[in-house]
Order: structure tokens, then sequence, then C-alpha cells
């Protein structure tokens, strides 16, 4: 990613000033709920790969409690938190349809309102 933690050397920096943040609503997070770290990995390789996200954190450990054909279900899961221009929403969409095991897979895309241009930059170029 691209980065400047504190203390580091690299030529990067966190933005500083009110210019160097972009309000836009161009880019989203999405959520996206997976039962396996097999089923993370398979969804975030193929949205890498085919350039549908620049970034897709995988966050193990997740336990997820939810109302299913009238039970309440417990059930461990992946979260993947994916970052994408909102152009590629559809087919982003469409890949994790395509390739998640569940008949209703939880795809949220939330609209990023606000965040270091140069990350945002990143973001698009990373899925021209």
């Amino acid at each position: 990613m691209p980065a400047t933690r504190a203390g580091s050397t690299a030529g990067n920096h966190w933005p500083t000033t009110v210019s160097e943040f972009a309000m836009t609503t161009d880019h989203l997070v999405v959520l996206c709920t997976c039962p396996t770290l097999h089923d993370a990995d398979a969804i975030a390789t193929a949205l890498l790969e085919e350039r549908l996200a620049a970034c897709v954190n995988r966050v193990p450990g997740l336990v997820s409690m939810y109302r299913w054909k009238g039970k309440i279900e417990k059930d461990d899961e992946v979260l993947l938190i994916i970052k994408t221009p909102a152009s590629s929403y559809d087919r982003l969409e469409a890949t994790i349809r395509a390739l998640h095991p569940h008949d209703v897979p939880e795809i949220i895309g939330l609209p990023i309102v606000a965040g270091a241009k140069s990350y945002l930059d990143w973001v698009t170029e990373s899925v021209a």
C-alpha cells in the first residue's frame, strides 16, 4: 500500500492539510463475509487479478449472528474489506456472487465520502 507510517523514511507521507483529502463518493469500501479462509482468499485473489479491487483486507475471527429461514444462526466467518472505484462495483459484485458459496452472500458497498487524495488516486490507478 502506498502509505508511510510514523517513523518511516519512505518518500510518501500522510496528508497533513485539508487540501490533501478528497471529498468524493467515487470510491467504495465493500464488505463481504466468507465462511472460510479458503473462500476469502479465492475471492480476494480473483478481485485483485481481475483489477476489480485495489486492496482487500482479510479479517479472520469474525463471529456473525443472523436470522436465516426463521432461525437465529451463529457462524465463524472471515470479513473482506475491499477498496474499489464505484464504477467497478457491478463487476465486483458479479465476481463475488460467482465465487461465493452462499446463496445470499453479504455484499455491502459503502461510499467513501472523504479520504486521502493520494490513496484514492492509487485505488483508481490500481484497477485501471
